[in-house]
């Protein structure tokens, strides 16, 4: 009777071990639930732990709760100014809701081919009013906003939320790629020939000036040194006629002293005078001798 016992017990117990084997499950921090029951949603559940279910009748979908990254293929654009633009994205979502996920996409695989249609879709619509140049600029920035608001309001009927779009490449075909940098070569060239022509404008204008001031400044220079040098010429010939009133016989024994050695340069100067002239009257006494004969030199 004993050995029936413990059987009965063991069985028990194994049974006991798969009905909580087959009720009770775990979901992770990087994970959400839904319960099912015969392909219906019963309860969604959110939060990590240890939870439970009906054995047999009941089994678990789970979904991610973690950023998950979608990456569409990329997209040829004509954009507003009639240039294409192959335009490679990638976009960051989260689920936010399981049961409307679940209600309305099922898969993860379902929501990306949705997902990635919606992008591409508004990609298009954006960006087909913009121009190249906006593209290119800071202005992406912009651009990108707008077409994150508008798959966002698309994605919340899924249970989704869009958390960022990039926009990863942006690049010309290779049919169109060499006119349009000769396009935008030509036009730097014209743009840096027109910074040239004004810049030597500008030039031209501040040497003008400069060189009018520069005259006016020499012209000015000239009449206050004519001004300093008549006034100089002035007081030296009233310092030279105080003095000859003073001193005769000084002033003209000083005159002549000048006029020698004005005249008599002993590399260039040769005259031929009477030895009784004028000129050398200052010569003629020499230790109280008078000096004959031909001066020359």
């Amino acid at each position: 009777m004993g050995k029936y016992a413990n059987v009965i017990i063991a069985v028990v117990v194994v049974g006991l071990g798969l009905l909580a084997y087959g009720s009770l499950f775990t979901v992770d921090e990087r994970q959400q639930a839904i319960v099912m029951q015969f392909g219906e949603p019963k309860r969604v559940i959110t939060e990590p732990g240890l939870a439970w279910k009906l054995p047999l009748i009941q089994n678990v979908q789970y979904y991610e709760r973690r950023v998950l990254n979608l990456d569409p293929p990329a997209e040829n654009i004509l954009l507003s100014d009639q240039k294409r633009l192959i335009v490679d994205v990638f976009a960051r979502y989260k689920i936010l809701d399981p049961l409307l996920f679940f209600q309305t996409v099922r898969t993860e695989g379902v929501a990306r081919q949705r997902l990635g249609g919606i992008i591409n879709g508004r990609l298009r619509e954006v960006l087909g009013n913009e121009t190249l140049s906006s593209v290119l600029s800071p202005e992406r920035t912009r651009i990108l906003q707008s077409i994150r608001d508008n798959v966002d309001r698309e994605t919340q009927r899924f249970g989704i939320a869009l958390v960022d779009v990039r926009i990863r490449r942006a690049d010309l075909p290779d049919e169109t790629r060499e006119s349009v940098y000769d396009r935008m070569r030509s036009e730097r060239e014209r743009e840096a020939a027109e910074f040239r022509a004004q810049g030597f404008e500008q030039s031209q204008r501040i040497t003008a000036a400069a060189d009018r001031e520069a005259t006016v400044i020499a012209a000015e220079a000239k009449r206050e040194s004519e001004i300093l040098r008549g006034q100089g010429e002035g007081l030296r010939t009233e310092i030279l006629n105080n003095a000859f009133g003073q001193d005769p016989e000084f002033f003209n024994f000083y005159r002549s002293m000048q006029a020698y050695s004005q005249s008599l340069d002993s590399e260039s100067t040769y005259m031929v005078l009477s030895p009784d002239s004028e000129f050398f009257s200052f010569f003629q006494q020499i230790e109280g001798q008078v000096t004959r004969g031909r001066t020359t030199q």
